[in-house]
Parts: structure tokens; C-alpha cells; sequence
């Protein structure tokens, strides 16, 4: 990942800590929350979410919600669903202190959706973050059904998680081991940040597989430079990590930032069965294809495959980040370039980023460092573009069809304003509410004052009552007029 803002963050002396208190979905007492207009009147605890800009209106796009974990040095850190307006879905905070997510995205668990983020404190050296923590299983209704944790002593890393068919987990871990380094150059007592793959049964937390790339891949192959002077006895980071997948043959296909390189490991045996890229490719890489500092490697519908490729990191190699497509001849030992998928600013992304395949055969594509994100047709067009604010950044971002059922109430926030009630209604990760309607009247039990009803208009719906009765509910309803949810009965101060 290697996240500038991020490692600052870490390193500034913030503690680790899981954070298993109370829910932070839930809204928050308005007592407790700063004094100001808050962004929205019914959860003034999202003060500080940042705002989802849209540059490029959906034309053609495919139908989804787009997910992301934004981050900065002040912003509200935590996984956050927006849809094609950029308007908020969903957001959970992570809990204090100085806990940080990653890398949200929807998956299938026990034959059911759900979504996933890592969650902890990621530090590092050279700008390179590594990140000590656990991945989030959480349900529909956004309730947490497991924490996945690394087998051992050490803590999951946060750049990839994938939930496989037989409900196993595959993750990274960053293992520092004791190594001597004299032959590049480094301290004989040095330590090695090593790439440790484990695959983790999901119910039981038993490992059933583990891959350890100094195993099989030599610090020759690294493009980063060693740790010097008086931070030589910090951790080498010669692999770096940063994406697992599954092949269409069953096989695992890894990622390596700092060897520009990718990988097919065998299964069973462990056994690098190829790699593409960097110094020792077993695979002549044509010109068009080559790509160097790269993330989120992907076997795609068709069997050619995607990255993406940052050309940018400890050295600029390219002009600019872009997802690559190609397909690979095992026989003849030969990569062919396909297509590549660009910003049309062609940004440069030093770190971070992603580059998935969409339902249509289009793709979209997170920016990292740079807070943006495009979704392309398939002929590289871009259908589809928006930004978080430019101070912030997103490890990762997706788009996938989402249907969030949350199992609290939705909320409500009033205001007396020229003798009438403005209501504010929200529901934080319901997807299926189409309208809201307010109903008032003298007591809870008893609102019989009337009704007024309107569509939703993104995360917070806003309806005006003539007068000022004495209490006040809020009902969300679906596009055919069912009840999916009602508010507590809050009575009006005027």
C-alpha cells in the first residue's frame, strides 16, 4: 500500500487498539456532539463524513453501490458506501483510537453476501505501509458475524482479503524475521519483513496453508532499496505484498509490489509455478503489457488478466497509474497486451490502487493515493467518475450490487423554523427505501394529525409540517409503500 498519510498517522506515537465498544452505526446523543449545523440534522454524529463528488454522471453504467474506506490526517475514518450520486449509503465509524479500515468490498460467506474491511494501525519504513490487525466479516444487516485473525503471534496485514468457495480465508501477513543481509549490502543482524500467505478456515480459525515467499523468492529480485544509516536494523520490505486471488484453475495468483512482479503459486505444494515481471520473469513480457510498483492482480471472465499498474513508487517508471489487461500463453512463455484503462487527468498514483472486471465486461478502477475513482466501458471510455476530497485517499475502491437491511431504527432530527417542523429522516445502510413519510400528532401512541410523505433524496430526506405538533415519527417506505422501518416518536421543542 505504502500510504503517505496513513503511515504518518501510525507513526505518530497513536496507540493499537480493537475498539469493541459500543455500535458505531448507532446514532450518537446530540448532547455529546459538537455544537454547529451538522452535515446531516438526523445523525450529527457524521459531522466530519466526507463528501463524495461526481464528476462524470453514470451514462451506461452498471448497476451498483460503490465502496470505499476513505482516510486522511483529520477526516472520519471508516467504511463507507456511496451510490452513483455519491450520496452516503452507509458509514460505520472505526472505533477509537486511531484504528484505521481498509479495502471494503462485498463478497460471499456461507453462501451469503456480505461485506468485508480490515481493521487496525498501519506503520511501516520508506513510506511503505504495513499494517497490523484483523479483517470485519459483517452481514446484511451490517452486524458483525466474525473477526478473522492471522494464525501465530503476528496480525493480519490489510492489503487483500478473499473469502473462497470453500469458506476459507486468504491474507497476507508481514512477518519480520531475523536475517542476515550482508550480501546486499545490510547488517549481518538485520530483519526481513517477509511475505507470509495464510489461508485460514473461517470457523474455526484453523490454518489449513501458509507460503513464505523468502521460501521462493530471493531478495535479488527486489527493486526496493535497503533500509540505511540509522534505520538498517528496521525491517527490509524486499516483497511487499499486496493482492491473492484465486486462478480459474484452482491456483492461488499473488501480487509483489517491490519485484514488480506476479505469481501463480501451486495449491498443494507451494511450488511458484510462474511469475511475470521483474527481474526474473519466466514469461517474455511484450513491451505494452510491463508494469512496475503494482497492486490488485486479477484473473478476469475471459482468462486474460488485470492490474493495476502504478508505474510510480520508490522511482517513477511511467507518466501515469493505469489498469492493464493481458493475456498470458503458458506454453509459449509470452504475455500479450490486451488493453489499458486510464484516468482521463492521467494521474499518477504512487501508492494504492485497484482494477476489477464489472458484470458488462467494463471496469472500474480506484485511484489510491490520488482520491478518485472512474468506471470504464469496455473499450476504456469512461461511463462513470467522482472523487473524495482531494485531501483524502482510498486504499481501494468497488462497485457491486448492495441490499443492506440495517437491523436498528432509522433516525430523526427536528427543527421549528417560521412556525413549521422541518423533519430530517435517515436510515444508515438501508438501500430498498424509496419514499419517507412523517406522522405527527398530541401523544407517541396517538398519531393521528396527519401525514406528508416524499421520495428519498439521497441519505437524508427533509419534510415540512404545517404547525408544530407534539410528537413526530418518521417511516420508511419501499417503491410499493410497505413500512420497512419506523423512528422513535420524538416530541417537538419549540
Amino acid at each position: 500500500m505504502g500510504g503517505a498519510v496513513l503511515t504518518g498517522v501510525a507513526g505518530g506515537g497513536i496507540g493499537y487498539a480493537w475498539g469493541r465498544g459500543a455500535d458505531p452505526a448507532a446514532p450518537a446523543d446530540p448532547a455529546a456532539v459538537p455544537a454547529g449545523d451538522p452535515k446531516f440534522r438526523s445523525r450529527p454524529d457524521l459531522r466530519t463524513l466526507p463528501d463524495v463528488t461526481i464528476t462524470t454522471a453514470a451514462n451506461g453504467a452498471v448497476a451498483g453501490s460503490i465502496f470505499l474506506t476513505p482516510a486522511s490526517g483529520a477526516g472520519l475514518w471508516g467504511p463507507l458506501i456511496v451510490d452513483e450520486q455519491g450520496s452516503p449509503v452507509w458509514f460505520r465509524k472505526v472505533p477509537d483510537p486511531a484504528t484505521v479500515a481498509i479495502d471494503l468490498k462485498a463478497q460471499t460467506y456461507r453462501d451469503q453476501p456480505v461485506l468485508t474491511w480490515w481493521e487496525g494501525t498501519i506503520g511501516g519504513t520508506g513510506g511503505q505501509g504495513v499494517g497490523q490487525g484483523e479483517f470485519v466479516i459483517a452481514d446484511r444487516s451490517y452486524r458483525e458475524i466474525t473477526r478473522i485473525r492471522a494464525a501465530g503471534t503476528e496480525q493480519a496485514d490489510q492489503h487483500d482479503l478473499v473469502i473462497t468457495p470453500r469458506n476459507t480465508a486468504l491474507f497476507w501477513v508481514y512477518d519480520p524475521i531475523p536475517y542476515d543481509l550482508t550480501a546486499l549490502g545490510g547488517p549481518e543482524d538485520g530483519v526481513l519483513h517477509d511475505g507470509l500467505l495464510q489461508e485460514i478456515d473461517i470457523a474455526t480459525g484453523r490454518k489449513v496453508f501458509e507460503w513464505r515467499s523468502s521460501d521462493h523468492v530471493g531478495l535479488d529480485e527486489s527493486y526496493a532499496p535497503l533500509p540505511v544509516g540509522d534505520s538498517e536494523h528496521l525491517p527490509y520490505d524486499y516483497f511487499h505484498a499486496n493482492s491473492v486471488g484465486l486462478a480459474a484453475d484452482g491456483n492461488i495468483i499473488v501480487s509483489a509490489r517491490h519485484t514488480w512482479a506476479v505469481y501463480k503459486i501451486d495449491r498443494r505444494g507451494g511450488e511458484v509455478r510462474w511469475r511475470i515481471g521483474g527481474k526474473k520473469s519466466d514469461f517474455q513480457v511484450d513491451e505494452r503489457t510491463k508494469f512496475s510498483w503494482q497492486h490488485d492482480f486479477r484473473q478476469r471472465r475471459d482468462g486474460s488478466y488485470g492490474l493495476f499498474d502504478n508505474g510510480a513508487g520508490v522511482t517513477k517508471e511511467r507518466e501515469y497509474s493505469r489498469g492493464v489487461v493481458f493475456r498470458v500463453d503458458e506454453a509459449a512463455k509470452r504475455t500479450t497486451f490486451v488493453a489499458e484503462y486510464a484516468h482521463p487527468d492521467r494521474l499518477s498514483a504512487p501508492t494504492q490502487g485497484s482494477f476489477r472486471e464489472l458484470a458488462d465486461g467494463g471496469s472500474f478502477v480506484g485511484w489510491g493515493q490520488m482520491p478518485h475513482f472512474t468506471e470504464h466501458n469496455a473499450d476504456g471510455s469512461v461511463r462513470l467518475a467522482g472523487h473524495l476530497p482531494l485531501d483524502n485517499q482510498s486504499y481501494r475502491a468497488y462497485k457491486a450490487e448492495w441490499t443492506g437491511t440495517p437491523s436498528d431504527q432509522p433516525a430523526l432530527g427536528l427543527r421549528v423554523e417560521g412556525g413549521n417542523v422541518i423533519v430530517s429522516a435517515s436510515w444508515n445502510g438501508a438501500t430498498r427505501v424509496a419514499r419517507w413519510r412523517a406522522r405527527w400528532g398530541t401523544q407517541p401512541g396517538a398519531l393521528s394529525g396527519g401525514t406528508v410523505e416524499e421520495a428519498r433524496a439521497g441519505f437524508e430526506t427533509t419534510l415540512t409540517i404545517s404547525g408544530t405538533p407534539e410528537y413526530v415519527v418518521a417511516e420508511a417506505l419501499d417503491k410499493s409503500g410497505k413500512v420497512l422501518g419506523s423512528s422513535s416518536a420524538i416530541p417537538v421543542r419549540v
